[in-house]
């Protein structure tokens, strides 16, 4: 009698693990759908390379959050083994403090200005909408691969 409650005790045990990591797995694969509904749609909306030292580029991060706003991505690249590897990124403006559709549509670049000097000074102007028109210019310096306010 004793052996009979010892196997039905492990029977138990093994059902309830069982029962546990399905829990686990579902509450992981919903976890990681969710984490892939929220990644923002992104548009690259300017790119230059200055010389053969620096790859820069802006690009527009929806909102997941609200529809209509968005985001703007400085990245800077160098030159690593032959490929062009990030060195520094930064945010231009606010976060979701632009419009995506303004940014995304035709004339959204107003300057986008750099030149290859060490360290690099680099301007940029976006479209906030085309009733108010461009943004005030906003100025960094790219120095060693990194981005600083100008």
């Amino acid at each position: 009698m004793s052996m009979a409650r010892s196997l039905t005790r492990r029977g138990t045990t093994a059902a309830l693990t069982v029962l546990m990591a399905a829990a686990l797995g579902a509450a992981g694969a919903g976890a990681s759908s969710a984490d892939t509904a929220a990644a923002p749609q992104t548009r690259q909306i300017a790119s230059s390379v200055v010389g053969s030292d620096y790859k820069i580029t802006l690009t527009a991060l929806r909102s997941t959050e609200d529809e209509y706003a968005a985001s703007v991505r400085l990245q800077v690249y160098t030159q690593s083994g032959g490929a062009w590897k990030e060195s520094d990124r930064v945010t231009v403006g606010d976060v979701d403090g632009w419009f995506w559709y303004p940014l995304t549509g035709k004339g959204a670049v107003c300057e986008f200005s750099t030149a290859s000097t060490e360290p690099a000074p680099l301007t940029v102007s976006l479209l906030l909408t085309p009733s108010i028109g461009c943004s005030e210019p906003a100025e960094y310096v790219v120095k060693e691969g990194r981005v600083y306010a100008g």
